[in-house]
């Protein structure tokens, strides 16, 4: 065997292994930035699941005090009257005393302890239906609002 032959068999060269090292960096790079994106996503999703959670639970407490709360005696914020806007929220817990303000008030401290201590919320309850709105801080998330809210609508 001739040494030019031996030569183009040597084996790699520090130019190859420097470049397959970087677009190896890179591709890693990129899989921890997707892998960070998921997870304030993922993060976000969960708050918007517990934010349902919650509002579905006062609305559980009020249908167990039913008489009471179809008289106001859960309403806090202020809420337009289609239900669509919030006039004004209540971002701490109200004071303990009879079973709505109990209510309120443990509802407001799973709220804030799920949510974060940015959560507020607004209820208002009329003879026909009741409207619970929450709102948190969800910056955290692709295409996130630091005044993100959710309205839900229902009889009791």
């Amino acid at each position: 065997m001739d040494r030019s032959a031996k030569r183009g068999v040597r084996g790699v060269g520090m130019v190859e292994v420097l470049v397959a090292v970087t677009i190896l960096a890179f591709g890693m790079l990129a899989i921890a930035a997707l892998q960070a994106t998921a997870l304030r996503n993922s993060q976000s999703s969960l708050e918007r699941t517990q934010a349902v959670v919650h509002t579905y639970a006062i609305l559980d407490a009020m249908r167990a005090n039913r008489n009471v709360a179809m008289i106001g005696g859960y309403n806090t914020g202020a809420i337009n009257g289609a239900g669509t806007a919030v006039q004004s929220w209540i971002c701490n817990a109200p004071a303990v005393g009879d079973l709505a303000a109990n209510d309120r008030n443990a509802w407001f401290g799973a709220l804030h302890g799920d949510l974060g201590d940015s959560a507020c919320a607004a209820i208002r309850c009329t003879d026909v239906e009741c409207i619970v709105a929450i709102r948190w801080n969800d910056e955290r998330g692709s295409g996130g609002n630091s005044r993100q809210a959710l309205i839900t609508r229902s009889r009791l």
